[in-house]
């Protein structure tokens, strides 16, 4: 879930409105508590034997041996179904970068907004959060479209404390690149998947007031992903777009998928995101990752 500070009338009059019905239909929820918060997941994450090229394809022999993380379930966890198309993440780190790369299975890939800094999640998109010292404050958000168009984001604290994101900030040295088994925005064919490959630089992660966090063997971070996905409908241009209720005229809530459940619908709660930890090992196939914990 995100929160409609990030969206002013700096864009479009088409994307402040689309977000403020967002606002509407999704205020009451926003500020709701988990009543029992899951148990955070768990992945070790475990040194890269090469450099890591990013060109979207993961073929590395040191992404070959990184474990895949469980399957993305609900925001709100064994509330709600599960997925209904499977999305999954391993990582690895050097001394320079952490490496995520994500497999995202869908049957019609689209993604219009190509602008950097564009509100990315008003169409489907990958997201990572991280907070690197876990004090649920001073966190970093990062957001991807199929045709690799980012959108990222700081915060000191959550908005539920009154934090207010930091739309200027840029992830310096972001390296992502995306590669498609389909066709992007041809709504005529079905596609299969499209894999998601990012390489964050630690000393990115800072700003003027918080300094970069480099993590050494045993170092925990919080962090999560999300997958927001719409239900979507073609438009009389032949163009994608999202769903709307026949009944209503409005568009349909969209799906949050994650990798660690938050219980609620609200993906700015920190404390509730999984857990990071840093292996000075190289990646070896024989490893795999912890999951769930209870």
């Amino acid at each position: 879930m995100k929160n409609f500070n990030l969206l002013t009338k700096k864009n479009s009059p088409d994307i402040f409105q689309a977000g403020i019905a967002l606002m509407l239909a999704s205020v009451i929820t926003a500020g709701a508590e988990a009543q029992t918060p899951p148990s955070p997941k768990i992945y070790t994450c475990y040194r890269a034997e090469k450099n890591i090229v990013i060109d979207g394809r993961i073929n590395e022999q040191s992404w070959k041996k990184a474990a895949w993380t469980s399957s993305f379930v609900d925001i709100e966890g064994n509330k709600k179904p599960l997925p209904l198309q499977e999305t999954r993440v391993k990582m690895l780190w050097d001394d320079q970068y952490l490496y995520i790369a994500a497999q995202i299975e869908e049957e019609h890939i689209w993604a219009y907004q190509d602008k950097k800094d564009q509100i990315v999640y008003l169409e489907n998109d990958f997201e990572v959060f991280i907070d690197p010292d876990g004090d649920t404050d001073n966190y970093y958000e990062l957001e991807i479209n199929a045709i690799n168009n980012t959108f990222d984001l700081f915060l000191p604290k959550s908005y539920r404390k009154g934090g207010k994101a930091q739309l200027k900030w840029d992830i310096k040295g972001l390296k992502s690149a995306v590669s498609v088994n389909g066709t992007v925005n041809n709504p005529r064919d079905k596609d299969k998947r499209w894999i998601l490959e990012i390489a964050i630089p630690f000393e990115s992660l800072s700003t003027e007031n918080v300094k970069p966090v480099i993590p050494a063997d045993g170092a925990e971070w919080r962090i999560n992903f999300s997958r927001v996905n719409w239900q979507h409908e073609i438009g009389e241009d032949g163009r994608y777009k999202r769903k709307r209720n026949a009944e209503t005229g409005k568009i349909i809530p969209e799906y949050n998928w994650v990798w660690s459940p938050q219980g609620i619908i609200n993906m700015h709660y920190p404390e509730y995101w999984g857990k990071l930890v840093f292996a000075g090992e190289k990646v070896d196939k024989t490893k795999g990752v912890t999951t769930a914990q209870n």
